[in-house]
């Protein structure tokens, strides 16, 4: 199809919350015969896709404690990892224009004029010799569409192991779960190129390829009702948290005291169905502690402060709290009987 206009729009925030809801401002925006390329960056960052479950894909006690996002896009797919070092694209286009093909085109074709050979591969992997430096996810709704990307470009691979290596025995879950890939930055093959050359890279393929009478530079952030809207959804709890599916949950560790195993559920971002097993000798203290977990939301360090608001005085459920509190699941530290 013709395009009568093409949109492009550098974000200059780094915060992801903020980042998505643009995007959706923009998809929104998008008339029926224009294309938007769109290029962001969140900063420490964890984005899950829109039917995952943030406990099984990342270390979320462990983000948030060293200052990172959590973030739920749109868009389906798996959990990945944003830094600085990463640069996000999003073509937004009229349903019908929509074409994967030419979308990802536009990408291997920006990465050739910087002298870097790519190509696609899998289910939405673009690689270099087998290696992944990008994934992608879209969205089709009835007139619009969405495709959006990762392009490593200097990433922290070792906060991206950190952030998003979860034990598979310990947690099992009804969401969609990521696969591992072999990952490298576009810096392994090409040493000195810039942040500056990618985005001008993609913007000047973009334009070659979607060719308009008339271009337009978004240069200001959105304002308004609208995006101010968006921006809350994307950074609300029921957003981030509460849209996971269900997930069952079991822990375990011996004390001096005695072994503990607790069992829970899931359900929109808060623990339910609270199970506690021991061989503790006092019976009925490990039964409260069940009913005293029930409806608490999940987060390791809420488990701990619900102990020990329940159990003041006792020095084994000092223990107990001291361990939720290191986050069994997604954390170093666990000593499993």
């Amino acid at each position: 199809m013709e395009f009568r206009r093409v949109r492009l729009a550098r974000s200059t925030k780094t915060n992801p919350w903020d980042n998505l809801a643009r995007e959706e401002y923009l998809v929104n925006l998008c008339g029926d015969d224009e294309a938007i390329l769109y290029l962001w960056q969140n900063a420490h960052t964890v984005v899950v896709g829109r039917n995952q479950n943030p406990w099984a894909e990342c270390r979320l006690d462990l983000l948030e404690s060293e200052g990172g996002r959590l973030a739920r896009r749109s868009t389906g797919g798996g959990a990945v990892y944003h830094d600085l070092g990463n640069l996000n694209y999003s073509f937004i286009l009229p349903r019908r224009a929509y074409s994967m093909e030419r979308q990802l085109g536009t990408v291997l074709g920006a990465l050739r004029t910087l002298g870097i050979s790519a190509e696609f591969s899998g289910r939405n992997d673009l690689v270099i010799g087998g290696r992944k430096f990008s994934g992608n996810a879209y969205q089709l709704t009835r007139h619009k569409g969405l495709h959006h990307g990762t392009l490593l470009l200097s990433a922290d691979m070792a906060k991206l192991s950190r952030y998003l290596n979860v034990d598979p025995e310990k947690l099992k879950t009804k969401g969609v779960a990521s696969v591992a890939s072999r990952v490298m930055n576009l810096r392994d093959a090409r040493p000195a190129l810039s942040l500056d050359d990618l985005l001008d890279a993609l913007e000047r393929e973009f334009l070659a390829r979607y060719k308009a009478p008339e271009t337009l530079r978004e240069a200001k952030e959105p304002e308004g009702e609208e995006y101010s809207s968006l921006a809350e959804r994307y950074r609300s709890r029921e957003w981030r948290l509460g849209r996971s599916p269900e997930c069952a949950v079991t822990v375990r560790r011996r004390f001096p005291w005695g072994g503990m195993e607790i069992r829970f559920n899931v359900k929109n971002g808060h623990v339910a169905d609270p199970v506690v097993f021991s061989d503790a000798m006092d019976g009925e203290m490990i039964l409260s502690l069940g009913h005293r977990l029930e409806g608490v939301p999940f987060s390791w360090k809420e488990l701990a402060e619900a102990v020990r608001r329940a159990f003041p005085d006792r020095p084994e459920m000092a223990e107990t709290a001291l361990w939720l509190e290191e986050a069994p699941i997604s954390g170093k530290k666990e000593a499993d009987a």
